[in-house]
């Protein structure tokens, strides 16, 4: 086997999109609270009208309406996280605000528990659990210095129920959001995986291309693309079995992950073609790159039930901004490369013409 790998490391970890994809779920919350928060306002308002206090009713209404505002918004915006904190902090203030009323019974304090319920579930485990504790401790502060002299109220029994009680409902609320953020980390890694070679797919290699682009245009480096094609790989699974074609296949994804950086990415785009992101990497670095893996699969020794299974490898190398803008740009491109590869006997790179080459961006050091 070829000598000369680069140290092993292992392969890029998928971004965190997990707040996009709790999206939906917090706008429905959010929704949800907001409907009931301006419900809650009017009735509660005018409540403590009846009993004349003003003052409360005054905040009680300002926060329905308030709300109502939020929700006219909160259907139409694409920054849902600034629209709920524009409602978590006014809502929970407003909520310390009448904990604090001189007039209002010490029922009132069961409002806390919705705290670290609202927080986590608009905000997700680390925000929500900051902003729990913050508003747990304003309110614990509120109720000290309501009812510190209240030997009825401040009963050691009734005390140690309502800490016991906060703590069970915050702890509850963050191993669930903990939970939940665990089950969707496996199901998107899953979703974003091939279940063969354990490679990020097709959506994975999308969804990196796009975030790398973005950084690439930002920071003025270049950005480039290797397609590569298994060579006669039918004629493995033919003469040597599917099973020994599924062993290629496994065998040449772990040869990207160990001669690739953690900074770029190698995914399996279907059957026996993959595709390869190098961050940072202008055309004549990505062409050596590719030399690299063709030189390293033509000299491995692949076994299968005793039988050696010839391998070698077509490549195509497209680059951001000079072969077009998007992923499918540089695909097609490097496709249409990869064919040329074919054409001319296989086993080989070709990289972009020499006039193309000349426009593009300055490489970087690998």
């Amino acid at each position: 086997m070829h000598k000369n790998y680069r140290i092993a490391e292992p392969m890029d970890a998928h971004p965190d999109t997990l707040t996009q994809l709790a999206r939906p779920h917090r706008k429905a919350v959010l929704v949800a609270l907001l409907w009931i928060t301006i419900s809650g306002g009017i009735l509660f308002g005018f409540l403590n009208a009846m009993k004349g206090t003003w003052a409360l009713a005054g905040v009680e209404w300002g926060m329905g309406l308030y709300s109502a505002v939020l929700l006219y918004y909160a259907h139409r915006t694409r920054h849902l996280e600034r629209w709920i904190l524009a409602y978590i902090f006014p809502f929970f203030t407003a909520m310390m605000i009448a904990l604090a009323t001189p007039t209002a019974s010490v029922t009132i304090f069961g409002w806390v528990l919705l705290i670290p319920l609202v927080s986590h579930l608009l905000l997700g485990r680390r925000a929500g659990l900051a902003i729990s504790l913050l508003f747990i401790v304003v309110a614990a502060i509120i109720f000290l210095w309501r009812f510190m002299d209240d030997t009825a109220v401040m009963d050691a029994r009734s005390v140690a129920n309502m800490i016991v009680l906060t703590a069970c409902i915050t702890v509850f609320s963050h191993v669930y959001e903990v939970s939940r953020e665990r089950s969707e980390t496996q199901l998107l890694h899953m979703a974003q995986t091939d279940f063969l070679t354990g490679l990020p797919n097709r959506s994975r290699i999308k969804m990196f291309f796009e975030r790398e682009k973005s950084r690439a245009v930002r920071e003025g480096q270049p950005l480039s693309l290797l397609v590569i094609d298994l060579d006669h790989f039918k004629q493995v699974n033919d003469h040597h079995g599917h099973e020994a074609g599924d062993r290629a296949l496994i065998f040449f994804a772990d040869l990207l992950r160990r001669r690739l950086r953690t900074t770029d990415l190698a995914g399996r785009l279907g059957g026996e073609e993959f595709g390869v992101i190098l961050v940072n990497t202008a055309t004549v670095t990505a062409s050596q790159v590719a030399e690299e893996l063709r030189q390293a699969l033509a000299t491995a020794n692949i076994e299968h039930s005793g039988e050696a299974i010839p391998l070698s490898l077509s490549v195509g190398v497209a680059e951001l901004g000079v072969d077009g803008e998007t992923l499918q740009d540089l695909l097609a491109v490097g496709d249409s490369r990869l064919y040329q590869a074919k054409e001319q006997g296989r086993n080989r790179v070709v990289p972009p013409p020499v006039t193309s080459r000349a426009a593009a961006s300055s490489q970087s050091d690998r």
